[in-house]
């Protein structure tokens, strides 16, 4: 018989996908997944994407029974259960801390009692705050935090320590995390939280830092999840406006242009992209999708389905809790 494995949040946008990626290497694939509301609707029945030959069982990951019931019989985990989204962190901090926080301990209580060959937790591009950046002359600098005054007064762009120019370079997982928000914060919690008791525990454990992933299968109707809401990191950089563009154009609505506010929201940072050349050294990880055809895939997909517009929502919010500028 194969092994069995474990992926939390497995109904959701990745963990489905990974699912797919298992069962065709011939695992057998058991999803925890509650079916939050801000995900998968307000019916939160299971998708009908989601692989039927996966086992689903409906529970919360800080529910330590449900945890307790979904690791029986399995030997690796991936542990992608998680609240998303930077603003939305910012004034829902003990929901975020709870499911992120909590409810990675509550798994990995339930790991030490019944260790498994493998953890793998999703961690994200989040905890680097502002990328790597470099100085004239090549020189490494981190960028300093911009004030409220400067953004304020429409100065975008990051500066070094001496107010120097910086240009943006493909951030290594070696960059100092920088956490500019509650869900940053939870994301190295998770990160560090597996990685401590995985070493402790003798349990392999690996962190992905998962950059702006998009796709088909994201949840359409949350406002939170990013800016296309498969690409972990591929290198390259996009400005959120040429993203825009290329999105209207692959949907053959260029009258749609992008809206620029000219306002910040905090926790937001103005660069990273991905280093991944050591993805590529450990891993032999190569982007197989190219950004144009990702776009195409993301906008076929679109053509069938139905979402409700919560953005004006999720900005009202910010507003009037004083989280933009």
């Amino acid at each position: 018989m194969q092994d069995l494995v474990l992926i939390t949040g497995g109904a959701g946008f990745i963990g489905s996908h990974l699912a797919d990626e298992l069962l065709s290497r011939g695992y057998r694939v058991r999803a925890l997944d509650n079916l939050a509301s801000q995900v998968h609707g307000a019916a939160r029945s299971r998708p009908e994407y989601l692989a039927r030959d996966v086992e689903l069982q409906v529970g919360d990951v800080r529910d330590p029974a449900a945890v307790r019931k979904a690791l029986d019989g399995v030997s690796a985990v991936f542990h992608f259960a998680a609240m998303v989204g930077v603003g939305q962190s910012m004034y829902e901090v003990e929901q975020y801390t709870d499911v992120n926080n909590r409810g990675t301990a509550v798994l990995l209580e339930a790991l030490i009692q019944k260790p498994v060959a493998k953890l793998v937790v999703a961690s994200s591009m989040s905890i680097y705050g502002e990328g790597l950046y470099r100085a004239n002359g090549g020189r490494e600098v981190e960028a300093v935090e911009r004030t409220r005054e400067q953004l304020a007064r429409g100065e975008w762009e990051a500066r070094g320590p001496d107010g120097e120019t910086l240009a943006p370079a493909p951030t290594p997982e070696s960059k100092r995390p920088t956490l500019a928000s509650v869900y940053a914060l939870s994301k190295y919690d998770q990160e560090r939280l597996c990685l401590m008791i995985g070493e402790a525990y003798n349990i392999p454990t690996v962190a992905l830092r998962f950059f702006n992933v998009y796709g088909t299968r994201q949840a359409l109707s949350n406002p939170y999840t990013g800016v296309l809401a498969i690409n972990i990191g591929s290198g390259n950089a996009y400005t959120v406006r040429e993203i825009a563009e290329r999105m209207a154009s692959v949907m053959r609505k260029e009258y749609i242009t992008p809206a620029i506010t000219g306002k910040y929201r905090v926790g937001d940072i103005r660069h990273c992209f991905a280093d991944i050349s050591r993805a590529r050294a450990l891993l032999g990880f190569q982007p197989e999708v190219q950004f144009e055809d990702g776009l195409a895939e993301l906008a076929e997909w679109l053509d069938g389905q139905s979402a409700e517009d919560h953005v004006e929502e999720a900005r009202e919010q910010l507003e009037a809790r004083g989280l933009t500028v």
